[in-house]
């Protein structure tokens, strides 16, 4: 059983609920309150809560984004991969004049897989009409909504960034200071066409049309065949046991394996006390690990040389788990790009269903491209291709890239105990060890899990700890051979959502990192 203490600074309590959402903006959560109120399941509530967070959370995700799901629908676990893939136009030999995949523009872009991700979670699971589930999002969109301080504080940091966008400057400039109302009307109509057509308008019909006009303005490779072709595909999870528990994530081209690698390989170590030197110099040692696999092997599962069932092999997990010794290892720096700008989302409802929900943009509104009269912000995931055509992730049409987004779900004895995820780029996969084992290893509630401070193995190797650790971890970290240093940027340790599932109903607990809540009645 958890324990109820908090034993850490917190600005929020744990919440204990029969239906619950936790998620980063409390205009989306309280969306999912109301779709489980109106006799939603909790399906039907992490949608609202989605498609509300593409209007007002748009520095992280929108309608162009892709999303992962997993979810327990009463009976098993299921796993959703709506990412999109690239245009057919993307050879390799298109991006001959750079040195990475572009980050900005057109050439970013891959198939946005959100919508899809909402139409298939609907027509298989959702109780509510799929029009219902854009009301709250519509009526934000038409008639503003006041943008949160910590939205506004990364808009208007990223505004130069975007300047060079006439269509962007159009929809998002100038940035809205806190408490500011903000309209998206162009959104508006968007949403209204998605939810009038089953959300074939965005891939068949008037939006597809728009994105491919805009796309062959500019010069872009997306084409309207390359939206009719996307399909989200629903795919058996990965799984890893850890004393007791199994930690269950999407398979590649998210990057959820390696949580699990890490685990894997902890689960061969004695825990060391909680918050201890020795217990950072563990993780972060197998978490080094696992960010190096990744970083080689994880792509597109069609294109990848090394199998699932190799990188998790219990042999070689433990052979990794015996070279853990007392000093750091060195290990070369990671090489696939990564990004930090994700939402997540966690429901649960009282017939015991819950879902883990994600959806990103990759860098904060994306590409920069807005389709003109849309309001459609396109993701940048194709900037997580590599250019190396050694590498298992290097661009070809049709090929899904690597994904930093990654929900996770938790079980034990085949039973549904956990669902959470920590937005956050390269965040992602260390959050889910940290989460995992401060809940099932140190038995500490979900509101403290998410509030303690945090570690994080940069793509060079090097750690960052958060404000919270006592500077004799930082000097003892160092004693031990690690390049570490203490990181003031909060944005770098992620935002937590979780929602246990314990024998009274479910206990929640939202990150203090991000202007989200728990809610839950």
């Amino acid at each position: 059983m958890y324990q109820p203490a908090q034993p850490y600074k917190s600005q929020r309590s744990p919440v204990s609920a029969d239906n619950m959402v936790a998620t980063s903006q409390p205009l989306a959560a309280q969306a999912g309150i109301d779709a489980l109120r109106r006799g939603g399941n909790a399906v039907d509530a992490a949608l609202a809560t989605a498609i509300t967070l593409t209007v007002v959370e748009p520095n992280n995700n929108g309608v162009g984004s892709d999303a992962f799901c997993i979810l327990w629908d009463g009976e098993q676990l299921v796993g959703l991969n709506a990412s999109g893939r690239a245009p057919q136009a993307w050879h390799v030999d298109r991006f001959s004049g750079h040195s990475q995949m572009p980050q900005l523009g057109w050439d970013s872009i891959t198939v946005p897989g959100a919508v899809s991700a909402w139409v298939a979670l609907s027509q298989r699971y959702g109780k509510l009409p799929f029009s219902e589930l854009f009301e709250w999002a519509i009526h934000y969109a038409e008639h503003g909504f006041q943008v949160g301080p910590k939205s506004a504080l990364y808009w208007n940091l990223l505004a130069s960034k975007y300047a060079q966008f006439a269509d962007f400057s159009e929809h998002f400039l100038p940035a809205p200071k806190p408490g500011e109302r903000f309209k998206r009307p162009d959104l508006a109509n968007t949403l209204k066409l998605i939810a009038q057509s089953n959300g074939e308008a965005f891939y068949t019909g008037e939006l597809a049309d728009a994105i491919d006009t805009a796309s062959r303005v500019a010069g872009g490779g997306m084409r309207k065949v390359d939206l009719e072709q996307h399909q989200a595909d629903w795919v058996e999870l990965t799984a890893q046991d850890y004393r007791g528990v199994c930690l269950h994530e999407i398979p590649p081209n998210g990057q959820g394996l390696a949580a699990q690698i890490a685990l894997g390989i902890l689960a061969h170590i004695e825990p060391a006390e909680v918050d201890s030197v020795a217990w950072v110099h563990q993780q972060v040692e197998a978490m080094k690990i696992a960010v190096r696999a990744a970083q080689e092997h994880l792509a597109d599962p069609d294109a990848m040389q090394i199998s699932i069932a190799q990188l998790l092999d219990a042999q070689s997990l433990k052979r990794a788990a015996s070279r853990i010794g007392e000093r750091a290892n060195n290990l070369p720096p990671a090489k696939l790009p990564i990004n930090p700008d994700t939402v997540y989302l966690a429901t649960a409802d009282v017939d015991g269903m819950m879902v883990s929900y994600i959806q990103s943009n990759f860098f904060a509104f994306g590409s920069g491209v807005v389709v003109p009269k849309t309001g459609i912000a396109m993701q940048n995931r194709g900037s997580g291709f590599s250019l190396d055509p050694q590498h298992p992730n290097c661009v070809a049409p049709g090929k899904r890239p690597f994904h930093t987004i990654i929900p996770g779900f938790v079980s034990q004895d085949g039973q549904p105990l956990l669902s959470f995820g920590v937005m956050g780029g390269h965040m992602q996969h260390q959050g889910h060890v940290q989460m995992v084992t401060r809940l099932f290893d140190h038995r500490q509630n979900p509101q403290a899990a998410s509030d303690a401070p945090r570690w994080h193995v940069y793509p060079d190797f090097k750690v960052g700890l958060e404000v919270g650790f006592d500077v004799s971890i930082c000097e003892g970290l160092a004693a031990l051979g690690h390049d570490v240093r203490f990181e003031k940027m909060e944005s770098v340790f992620g935002g937590a959502q979780l929602i246990l599932k314990t024998s009274a109903g479910y206990v929640g607990g939202s990150d203090h990192r991000k202007e989200g809540q728990v809610l839950g009645f």
